[in-house]
């Protein structure tokens, strides 16, 4: 059976927060689960999503203020880039500072490598590291599913802002030429804001990484 993927929009930012989960089985992953926990707690229990893992693309508040409610909630794992792990405990570099509170900190239960291979859901999922917007982040690739969990590296006609510590625009750029648009086609994009779009789709009209 086809995995289901499905979202909540969380937070100050509008960040989507992603299930991606086997109906049948009700096996299932969080991706980016940016704040709102009781939301997103009371939905997988409305779903009765069984969660075995959390996956963030990168270490910006927006994307991980709800993770340690989800982890005492549900204790399961959280992967993230080994190149993010400065960002993600470090609340200077992760911005949560800037809500005028003390921070958040964030330790991964396992720090992937770029081109890295884990098995989730009963799929493989390439693990792609595509600084830019922050030096360590990474994409989630489902081939079998024809998926892309693109964070804050690739948009709807558009691409995350490199204006934060750590960010480059030449290094998103290449990010995405060299990384993400080799990927089929059809893939569908589910970026950390926004619409869902296609590899396709951006290859014709990305403003900002078309040649």
């Amino acid at each position: 059976m086809a995995l289901v993927c499905d979202f909540r929009v969380v937070g100050l930012v509008q960040t989507n927060c992603y299930f991606l989960y086997n109906e049948e089985t009700k096996e299932g992953i969080i991706v980016d689960p940016g704040d709102n926990a009781d939301l997103l707690l009371s939905y997988m229990e409305k779903k009765e999503l069984q969660i075995k893992a959390v996956l963030l693309t990168h270490g910006h508040f927006d994307h991980i203020m709800a993770v340690p409610e989800i982890k005492k909630a549900l204790n399961v794992p959280v992967y993230a880039s080994r190149v993010e792990k400065e960002v993600l405990e470090d609340p200077m570099a992760n911005l949560s500072l800037q809500l005028g509170r003390s921070g958040i900190r964030i330790e991964a239960d396992r720090y992937l490598e770029d081109g890295e291979t884990i098995s989730l859901l009963g799929e493989e999922v390439r693990c792609i590291l595509t600084p830019g917007h922050t030096v360590g982040g990474m994409c989630y690739y489902f081939p079998k599913s024809g998926i892309l969990f693109s964070g804050d590296t690739l948009f709807q006609e558009s691409v995350g802002r490199t204006d934060f510590p750590g960010g480059s625009m030449k290094d998103l750029v290449r990010s995405i030429r060299e990384k993400l648009f080799v990927l089929a086609p059809a893939t569908k994009v589910y970026p950390g804001h926004g619409l869902t779009t296609s590899i396709e789709t951006e290859k014709m009209f990305n403003p900002f990484a078309v040649e």
